[in-house]
């Protein structure tokens, strides 16, 4: 049934791009919401994302589940944070430097078979035949082996996808155009999930991963459908060493785009639940791999729904203090998700910590794509995934870590309140923030 939904309406998507085409191209005014939908290169951009995101977001799933059905241990669930997360940062300038530097649609074909390669090996280790007589040990070990390696593509992955964005619509849509993509991306976070968790209900680990490894064929065709683009870095005389750190001097000098990063980076790395719901959903909650699925997705329908609103009504004034705002009540809601023992509760208060923190999606990537100048968009994207992308990771960790210490519960909670104590320093210490503003 998943895999006959997502066939279908990725079957029918050519057929809407075709009746997008046939509406007016002029119609690039700021004020309409669907102005970035005329470009036809930029809904195959959306099909990208939706699919990268779908894929990950159901392979994440599967793989905490199947980790903590063999651990019964929080802490492993932090260690498949940690696996993706160190080449993630420890590549991230490079990978940057490396992306300014090519044809961006060339680097997400080779990031799309990579990442065939490593689910194909997840989908092997979670067959029972292939890893008959091998020790449960070692099969936890090869697969945090497979998410290190998907951290290192990850690591191209996102300044190729960020970089890639920007050359597909005007300047002026820009943030009309962040608001679809992270629509895509959490249409991508609502559905992998969720039907990960279903897929595990109805059909078992083994051939919900499988269905992981044909749904990455899908950016293929799309990928195909995008023109080559210009590459606009040329070195100037720098080193490669100056090359490597360019955008992190970028990102330093510009005080905005330091603190919403870094704003961000904080609150997801305490505030983060997400890593934690298989002990939730099992020890806490006793809801079983279906209501795992439901938890998991909470968020980003969440986020979803803000989405769609935020297109119609973008964020204008004073949008500095709405982040503030929003991430101050994203720590609310994951307090009250970790004491609740109550299973709508904790969805309702997952549901709007997610419509909340679209909010700060919205608002960090108009900043980028408007702040950063085109031939540093891979450098800047990437240190923003050191900062931003990683600290899901991190946070997953620190949860984790934070679990076996003080306990699951209370690890959550914890971490909730130090969100909130970001939020209030940065409202104290960051004038700049408190008068963003993000017209172009």
């Amino acid at each position: 049934m998943a895999f006959c939904f997502f066939c279908s309406c990725f079957c029918l998507f050519p057929t809407f791009v075709k009746n997008l085409q046939s509406l007016d191209n002029s119609a690039s005014n700021r004020n309409d919401p669907y102005a970035s939908l005329r470009y036809k290169e930029f809904n195959y951009y959306l099909v990208i994302r939706f699919a990268f995101v779908f894929a990950l977001a159901m392979q994440f799933a599967i793989v905490e589940w199947k980790v903590y059905a063999l651990s019964g241990d929080p802490f492993s669930l932090g260690l498949i944070g940690l696996a993706e997360v160190i080449p993630a940062v420890l590549l991230a300038p490079f990978a940057g430097h490396l992306v300014d530097k090519r044809e961006k649609r060339d680097m997400l074909l080779k990031c799309v078979v990579a990442y065939l390669a490593i689910s194909t090996g997840l989908f092997l280790l979670t067959w029972d035949k292939a890893v008959e007589g091998i020790s449960t040990h070692h099969v936890l070990l090869m697969i945090y082996v497979l998410v290190f390696f998907g951290g290192v593509v990850r690591s191209f992955v996102s300044p190729s996808n960020f970089s890639l964005m920007s050359l597909l619509v005007p300047r002026e849509l820009y943030a009309n155009a962040s608001t679809w993509s992270s629509s895509a991306w959490q249409i991508g976070g609502v559905l992998g999930p969720a039907l990960g968790g279903f897929c595990i209900y109805w059909f078992g680990v083994h051939w919900s991963m499988l269905l992981v490894v044909i749904i990455f064929l899908a950016p293929l065709y799309s990928l195909i459908q995008i023109k080559p683009k210009p590459v606009y870095y040329t070195p100037k005389g720098e080193t490669f060493f100056e090359g490597l750190t360019s955008g992190m001097r970028f990102v330093w000098k510009t005080k905005v785009v330091l603190g919403a990063m870094a704003l961000d980076m904080f609150a997801v790395l305490f505030g983060g639940a997400v890593a934690m719901l298989p002990a939730f959903a099992t020890d806490v909650l006793h809801v079983g791999s279906l209501g795992y699925g439901l938890l998991r997705s909470a968020p980003a329908v969440g986020a979803l729904i803000t989405m769609f609103i935020l297109a119609h009504k973008p964020l204008v004034n004073k949008p500095g203090l709405k982040l503030l705002a929003a991430i101050f009540g994203f720590g609310l809601c994951i307090i009250v998700f970790g004491l609740s023992t109550s299973f709508y509760l904790s969805m309702a208060a997952l549901l709007i910590s997610g419509a909340l923190d679209g909010i700060s999606v919205i608002i960090r990537q108009t900043i980028l794509q408007l702040k950063t100048p085109d031939d540093m968009r891979g450098r800047v994207a990437s240190v923003s995934s050191m900062f931003v992308g990683s600290s899901n990771e991190l946070g997953a960790f620190e949860s984790g870590f934070m679990a076996r210490q003080i306990g699951l519960v209370s690890s959550v909670v914890f971490g909730g309140c130090v969100t909130l104590g970001v939020v209030v320093t940065t409202y104290i210490i960051s004038p700049a923030m408190r008068k963003l503003d993000l017209k172009p």
